[in-house]
Parts: structure tokens; sequence; C-alpha cells
């Protein structure tokens, strides 16, 4: 295979991205998870380099601000038209250096270029109030300002969708931005600044760049009052440590952490239709994604039937490189993503679970796990408290409504959650119950660039996508009117 276009790494790995300038260096190979082999290098940006950055987007910000709504939207459109021609050579970009299967891929190209087309219409729709106060004495007004420069911290197992998502509001509010990719995936990341020029974006108004070094650069940032939002999509530990860190200079953040998606499945569920909901929900990005069905509650009177056939559809899936045709599930991103998914599978085996297809790592190139369905797993094991992050499928048996909610809630997370009922008042009922800021009912996908994506509890603060998107870049001005 030899990728052109903007499917070709090494026109990806011209250097940093800031104040609209190609700013040379190497210093970070990015690996192609299905061969272990080098792609590309990309630039490996120091402290010096992030200043630079916040100064570009700082510089360009009042300008930005000042751009009419319109103006800003026409930009985004032009961006999602440009992402849309420009599809099958991301894709296949994103395959080579994220590892998953083509139509995963594809599938991610689409779902992030959306993001540009909604906030392209939802930068002429930020709302604002008009009201008297109770008291008759003078008129409320509300207005939207943008909250300023903004820091956006992408992780790397949707490294189109992550990006698009807090950079379509960020700039549909006026805001400018330094997004800084997990250094995995930083390909995808530059290709989508090189589009944004084309499409018009003005220099300084998003700027990227790659680093090794991230905690001491994103502490940097946080620590110049220019920087005023920050917005990060990844784990748990580190999303802690930022918010400690921006609470030195009161950052506003928005958090998006981890995951621990329970899938319960009724006695009274479609059989067939929950399999084809849970395939969906645990094999979507081969389980890398914070989204993923992670534990399966299955009802007593539809468990064996359910294990069967889940492990029938893992089974049959075809295992390979992610751009090769046909492959359905690709590799992981690190060969040390491998180890921790053999070491959760491996704990709940010796504690008396049963793999009834896969269940160890393959002795092949790249970095693989094949997909891996467990039975008889014992609650307090590792699997069912961490976040797998893989193509692994724990099912546990219970037996009434109020155990499976139990069960659900039993975790520190609450991200997502997937329920099964064909009386849709149960279902509701069960979804009401489970401590979660997203529930997918009879439905296996729930991500959607119109709707508010988000958690609870440890899985993070604020919101992405839907109406609720955009005003995480804004801050509320009241003014007090005298008529």
């Amino acid at each position: 295979m030899i990728p052109t276009g903007y499917a070709d790494p090494a026109l990806h790995a011209h250097g940093l991205f800031i104040n609209g300038q190609w700013i040379g260096g190497s210093g970070i190979p990015v690996i192609n998870p299905s061969t272990g082999s080098v792609l590309a290098e990309v630039p490996d940006a120091s402290v010096a380099d992030a200043m630079a950055a916040v100064e570009a987007a700082h510089a360009a910000a009042a300008n930005w601000r000042k751009t009419p709504a319109r103006q800003r939207a026409e930009i985004l459109r032009r961006w999602f038209v440009l992402m849309t021609d420009h599809a099958e050579e991301l894709a296949t970009l994103i395959a080579l250096e994220n590892g998953k299967a083509l139509p995963d891929a594809r599938g991610e190209v689409s779902y992030a270029a959306e993001f540009f087309r909604w906030y392209a219409e939802e930068a002429v729709r930020i709302p604002g109030e008009f009201r008297p106060t109770p008291s008759g004495s003078h008129k409320i007004l509300v207005d939207h300002e943008p909250i300023g420069v903004s820091v956006l911290i992408t992780p790397w197992n949707f490294p189109a969708a992550m990006a698009t998502r807090k950079i379509g509001p960020a700039l549909a509010a006026g805001c400018t931005v330094i997004l800084k990719p997990a250094s995995e995936t930083p390909l995808t990341a530059y290709a989508m600044a090189r589009l944004g020029a084309e499409a018009g974006v003005p220099a300084g108004v998003v700027n990227v760049l790659t680093t090794r070094q991230p905690g001491q650069v994103t502490n940097a940032m946080l620590a110049d009052p220019r920087v005023r939002k920050l917005s990060f999509t990844g784990s748990t530990g580190v999303g802690r440590g930022l918010l400690a860190e921006a609470a030195k200079t009161v950052v506003s953040c928005s958090m998006e952490l981890g995951g621990n998606a329970p899938f319960v499945v009724m006695d009274d569920a479609d059989l067939n239709a929950a399999l084809d909901g849970a395939m969906v929900a645990k094999m979507r990005n081969a389980g890398e994604a914070c989204t993923a069905a992670n534990r399966f509650y299955v009802q007593a009177g539809i468990h064996d039937a359910f294990v069967k056939g889940l492990t029938e559809r893992m089974a049959a899936l075809k295992i390979g490189s992610g751009y090769e045709a046909g492959v359905q599930c690709g590799p992981m991103i690190t060969a040390k993503a491998v180890s921790k998914i053999d070491a959760l599978v491996t704990d709940a085996i010796k504690r008396g679970a049963r793999a009834t297809t896969g269940g160890a790592p393959l002795e092949r190139e790249g970095f693989f796990y094949p997909p891996t369905v467990l039975e008889h797993v014992d609650p307090a094991a590792d699997i069912a408290h961490d976040e797998i992050f893989g193509p692994v499928a724990p099912i546990y048996r219970f037996e009434t409504e109020e155990e499976a909610i139990r069960m659900a809630n039993d975790t520190e997370y609450g991200l997502a959650a997937y329920v099964y009922s064909r009386d849709l008042s149960r279902a509701m009922r069960v979804a009401g119950g489970i401590e979660t800021g997203m529930v997918g009912i009879n439905r296996g996908l729930m991500s959607d660039p119109a709707a508010p994506f988000g958690g609870v509890k440890q899985s993070g603060l604020g919101r992405e996508g839907g109406v609720h998107g955009i005003l995480e870049f804004t801050e509320p001005k009241y003014y007090a009117v005298e008529l």
C-alpha cells in the first residue's frame, strides 16, 4: 500500500503548526500499530514552543472575536466540505497511525466532519436574554462572550473526532485554540490543521503542537494568564492532575474522562437486537473507546443464549491491519495496551472466568489482541472495575432489575450505559436508576454531534456536542440596563 494525498504520513510531518506557519523539527516517531514500524516523525515541542503558540492564539483572539458569526460559520462549513472531499484519504491516514479498521475510520471521519457542520450552524445561534427584573427597577440583558484562548488536549483513539468536537464549538464561539493531540496519533491533527488553513482559518486561530513532555508543556500553558479554558479528553487520573493545575489560575475546565459502561440485557429483550447492539457498543474501534461496553449484565433467562450468540459473532470477526480490505478488528494502539488487556483477562480467568473465544494475545507482527468473550466473571475481578479499552466482553449474570442497577452503579465512573428491553417503561426505569451521563436504550451507538456528550461522577465535567457544547466556550455577561 502506497498512501497518497492526505493519506501520506510524510505530508503531515513538516513541523509544529503555530501562527499559520510550519515550524520544523523531529523527535517523536509515529508507529504503525499494525506492523510496529515507523510511519513518520513529528516535532517534540518545548515549553518555548508552547508559549509561542499561546502568543499566536492571544494575538489572533481580538480579531477572531470580532469576526461576525456568519463569517466564522462559513469557514467551519468550508472545513466540513474539505473533510468530506478528502474523507477516504483521512480514513486511510487514521487506519495507518491508529490501527482501526477502515470501516471504523470512515465512520470517524464522517462523525468528525459533522461537528464542523453542526457548529457552523450553531455559531449564529448563541443565545442571549432580555427581560425585566421582578421588581421592575431595570432590565436584565445577558450576553455570551467568547471565553478566550483555549487549550485543547485530545486522545489517540479518535484523532479526528476528538479534535473537531473541541475545535468546532471553540471557533464558533469566537475563541482561538492550541490543540495538543496525543503523540501516538498526531498526523491526523496536523492534517486537520492543513485543511483548516485551506478553509480560511486565519493565522493564529488554530495552533497544533506535539510533545513528549505533555505535563511540563501543558502546565506552562495553564500558568499563562492569557489561557482561560482547558478542554481535555483522557484518563481520569490525568484529568485530576490537570484540574489541580488549572485551579492555580482559575482556568475553566471541561473534562471528558474515563468510562466503565454497563450493558444491561433484560430477559424480555430482543436477543438479536441486543447482540447487534453489543457488537457496536463493544467493538467500535476494537473496544478502544470511552463509551465502549465494559461490563455485560445479562438476566438469567437470556444469559446462555446471549453468551452463545456473542461468542459466535466475536469469533467470526476478521483480524488484521486496519487498512486492509475486509478487516473488522485492527490492532491495539501499543504493545503496552496489549499487556494491560492481557493482565485483566488473565486475572479474570484466575478468578474462575472462562474464555469462550479469544483469551490470549496473538503471536504476530503488530499489537494485536483477539476479540474475547468471558463468562462466569467474578464481580471482584480487576476487569469489572478497570476500563478495558480493548475487544474483551466480560459477561455477568443477574436475576432482578434491582440487582442489575446495583451492579451497574458499582463503579466510580458514570459516562455511558446501555439497556435492552422490549418494555420501554422498564428500560427507562432501569436507565433512570443508572448513574451515568448518557444511556443508549435498545441502541448500541449514542454518540451524535447534535447531542450533549459527557458523564457524571469520575467521568468528567461539562458537555461536548449539541447546543451545550458551544456554551462551554463562552462566559455569560450580565448588563443591568436602565431604560
